[in-house]
């Protein structure tokens, strides 16, 4: 751990000048406390940094939880062992996990399932004054859940050093969480124009505990974080599905851990009551299981938090990049990506040349910057890769 400031502490052996920029600016806001943690991921994002854990007194940072409510990860570990791969047309394995979950971005479902009927119905019974405002917003946001998204969104089938069988997952709240997101930062950017606030940037415009519009972000936020939570829960059910009609046999879990990595929750650290928001970040309270991936084609891992007081019981959520998207386009091939994905059934497409690894922080790295922050329960290599265009 690295003192940048005494208001920011840094677990980032890779860490370029415009991302220390940008923590160093939320840090320096009054309303922190006790200091901004910068994980071992950490890159420049919008407003507030991505890998980045932010405690607030009084007040919260729409932009610091971002767009994307409640994303996160969520894993099984199944019964089967690796064996039961073998010799099998994989492909068939992934178009058919591909028919059962829709890809993309805007892509959503035809009609409500029965698996996720019960979810929405909690949904829809949850912050139920804010109902009407969702409706009029995001009039199709039922039809949204069980859907993946493009981008770092990705369903796996992987194995562990041990030869069982996972499927791993990341996802969000979609476009659900998108507009809500949209909408709360608008408010607190025109809160700061009427009150002529002087911030360092303007997606670090912040609400102020009290207020109607305060609460009206935190019951959307707390929403959106149940929908990403149940969205990921309903992909895992229909993969799981897949996986055992393609063995010719049911899934049995032996364990399932659902994670959010960016979210906020009301926490104490150092004696005192916070809004913490954690970008790009998961819980790592000690004995807590997480979940932190690594990028296409590369390792994931399977967590226990270890508890790190100063780093505000948090760890990195991934392999935080390197490259903008535009530029991992501009710099690498598709042969690249094919040597990079080598051994692993996915679909071969240009669209997927952002996400090809080396546009990414090398993750062994990373975990190696994490080692006082998690340990390490097990190491998941991808064997089947699906992803949104």
């Amino acid at each position: 751990m690295e003192k940048l400031d005494d208001k920011l502490l840094n677990w980032a052996s890779i860490l370029d000048d415009g991302t220390r920029r940008q923590a160093l600016a939320t840090a320096s806001l009054p309303f922190i406390h006790p200091h901004v943690a910068l994980m071992p991921d950490a890159h420049l994002g919008k407003g507030a940094t991505v890998g980045s854990v932010i405690p607030t007194e009084g007040a919260i940072i729409p932009a610091a939880v971002g767009v994307d409510i409640g994303c996160g990860m969520i894993a099984v570990r199944t019964r089967f062992t690796a064996d039961r791969l073998r010799g099998r047309e994989l492909a068939a394995l992934r178009t058919s996990i591909e028919r059962s979950v829709p890809l993309s971005a805007g892509a959503a479902n035809r009609e409500v399932s029965a698996t996720a009927a019960p979810r929405i119905a909690e949904l829809e019974r949850l912050e139920p004054h804010r109902a009407a405002f969702r409706e009029s917003l995001v009039p199709r946001w039922r039809l949204a859940l069980g859907s993946l998204g493009s981008g770092n969104h990705f369903i796996e089938v992987s194995v562990d050093e041990g030869g069982t069988v996972w499927l791993f997952l990341h996802s969000g709240s979609r476009g659900p969480g998108n507009k809500l997101a949209v909408h709360h930062i608008a408010v607190a950017r025109e809160r700061a124009r009427r009150e002529r606030l002087e911030l360092p940037d303007r997606d670090l415009a912040h609400l102020v505990e009290g207020t109607q519009e305060f609460d009206d972000y935190l019951a959307d936020l707390f929403w959106a974080q149940r929908f990403a939570l149940l969205n990921r829960e309903e992909m895992m059910d229909r993969v799981a599905a897949r996986l055992g009609e393609f063995l010719g046999e049911p899934v049995q879990e032996e364990e399932r851990i659902n994670c959010h990595h960016n979210y906020t929750a009301r926490e104490e650290h150092y004696g005192r009551r916070v809004w913490l928001s954690r970008k790009g970040a998961i819980d790592a309270s000690t004995g807590r299981p997480g979940l932190i991936p690594g990028s296409m084609g590369t390792a994931s891992y399977v967590v226990v938090g270890r508890g790190n007081r100063e780093s505000l019981n948090s760890s990195p959520h991934g392999a935080g990049r390197v490259f903008s998207r535009t530029a991992a386009r501009k710099r690498f091939t598709r042969e690249q990506l094919r040597e990079a994905m080598a051994g692993i059934e996915y679909r071969d497409t240009d669209a997927f040349l952002d996400e090809i690894p080396a546009a990414y922080k090398d993750v062994d790295v990373v975990m190696a910057d994490a080692a006082d922050l998690v340990e390490v329960r097990h190491v998941l290599r991808q064997v089947v890769n699906v992803k949104g265009d």
